[in-house]
């Protein structure tokens, strides 16, 4: 294992020498937080493959090839279909906007009303998304170093924490793009081959396995119904996807870099399916299915390719877990204490700007590695976060953007009431229901709708400053000075 461990050693070491350059470029909010909305489409692409992409997505993947078959592609798949989505209708006009987070979105659209009640519900999305994440380096480094579950959250945390907090978007920037091809290389060229080879070719896996494994729809229709509600409405309104967005040079790198990443989300999905189908094969009897991918890495990788593979696998989920950080961070100091507070800081600031998101992250990365320490099961956190997400906040955002007649008070009564049903629900039908959403989705549409139609329209003033902005002709509200460098 001397050259697995190596591998994984350079690779730690790698990240947080990132962290520690893209210190020295973000000298602005704008740089800190959205890397100055400079990046082309190389980098925009392979970002925003990473972010979307982690531990669940590679893990939790294999572990549904392993439990369903083909068809265990699904969830992924879903999450590249809610990203194309999000890039070719929405990412255009969204990049335009030039905000921070989903709730700025929200106060120029509706008058500056839903900020912080949204902040709340987008505050609670983006932490339980991190800690999910985080708790996935326990199975990590217990396949690398027999680690205990606490040292290792602390130990991946801190190294996330590090980098984020040192270079906020421009470290996540950097070694994201690292990430992305790590875990291209690692489980799509190298972990997918030798697992169907290993297997015995697909000719071999259809002869041992039932037939189910290999229909496209074996998960069932109301799963694959469900995922797409969680997933794909997910992926448009999410502030960790967002603050990606943001960061595009132009609308047009938003718009087609986001089709590519989400393109390339769908192979993965596929990718991820045939690992897992391929897995069933060789250990037809494991005692999760979330085993699966550590399993075949261990057992079946020769020393070198184990470690690198293993590293896609630490990639998979620290480009989430940084990602979701730093939304969560974001939301945090901009949306709900700035506002509580009551300051908005001048222009000129912004020194003071990067250090107080710096501090928010520092906050929120502790925060996320306790609660990770005391959290045990993944899926019900990951499946809060989400109801939560789609049922309050689905409706107003895309009622805002296509919807010309919803209101402030619509867009409070949509996050509020069917934030309340989502809650509700969870607690009388168990977390992992499929009511909760579904119910919490249709309460919030109706609250938004008969609210809107029942108040005042949003003033014509408002309006008309939204979509000066939608079309890219008002300049940012925040004018910073431009660093050196540039």
């Amino acid at each position: 294992m001397a050259v697995d461990y190596t591998v994984i050693v350079v690779y730690l070491a790698g990240m947080l020498a990132m962290g520690w350059w893209g210190m020295r470029r973000a000298k602005s909010k704008s740089e800190f937080l959205v890397a100055g909305r400079r990046l082309g489409p190389t980098m925009y692409s392979g970002t925003m493959a990473a972010i979307v992409l982690g531990g669940a997505s590679t893990i939790g993947g294999v572990g549904l090839g392993y439990q369903y078959g083909l068809s265990g592609a699904w969830m992924v798949f879903t999450i590249g279909l809610g990203l194309l989505a999000l890039s070719v209708f929405f990412s255009a006009r969204i990049a335009r906007l030039k905000v921070y987070t989903v709730s700025e979105m929200l106060d120029l659209r509706y008058g500056g009303r839903a900020g912080v009640i949204s902040g709340l519900v987008m505050w609670a999305y983006t932490l339980m998304l991190a800690v999910t994440s985080t708790i996935a380096y326990a199975t990590i480094f217990d396949v690398l170093f027999d680690m205990n579950r606490t040292v290792a959250i602390i130990l991946g945390g801190s190294i996330v924490v590090a980098y984020s907090t040192l270079g906020g978007m421009w470290s996540i920037t950097l070694t994201d793009m690292v990430q992305f091809v790590v875990k291209t290389i690692g489980v799509l060229l190298l972990l997918l081959p030798i697992a169907v080879v290993k297997a015995g070719g697909f000719s071999e896996m259809k002869a041992k396995l039932p037939t189910e494994y290999f229909d496209p729809l074996g998960i069932g229709g109301e799963t694959i119904f469900t995922y797409v509600l969680i997933y794909t409405f997910g992926m448009l309104i999410g502030q960790d996807i967002w603050q990606r967005v943001f960061t595009a040079r132009s609308d047009r790198t938003a718009k087609w870099g986001g089709t590519v990443a989400g393109t390339y989300c769908l192979a993965y999905a596929l990718a991820g399916a045939v690992i897992g189908t391929a897995a069933k094969v060789l250990y037809p009897k494991l005692g999760s299915p979330d085993d699966a991918f550590a399993t075949i890495v261990k057992d079946e990788l020769p020393m070198g390719v184990r470690g690198l593979v293993l590293a896609a696998a630490l990639a998979a989920v620290m480009s989430t877990s940084s990602g979701a950080l730093i939304a969560c961070a974001t939301v945090a100091n901009n949306d709900i204490w700035s506002r509580l507070r009551g300051v908005v800081r001048p222009d000129g600031e912004a020194h003071d700007e990067v250090k107080g998101n710096r501090v928010f992250i520092l906050i929120m990365g502790l925060a996320v590695i306790g609660t990770a320490i005391a959290l045990n099961n993944v899926v019900e956190a990951l499946t809060v976060a989400y109801n939560l997400l789609v049922g309050g906040l689905l409706v107003p955002i895309l009622g805002g953007l296509l919807w010309r007649r919803g209101t402030a008070q619509g867009a409070l009564a949509s996050v509020v009431v069917g934030g309340v049903a989502v809650i509700t629900l969870m607690a009388t039908h168990g977390i992992l229901a499929n009511e909760p959403v579904y119910y919490g989705l249709l309460a919030s549409l109706a609250a938004y709708l008969v609210v809107s139609l029942a108040t005042k329209p949003t003033d014509a003033a408002v309006l008309a400053a939204w979509r000066e902005r939608l079309a890219g002709r008002e300049p940012e509200l925040v004018s910073e000075p431009v660093p050196a460098h540039q």
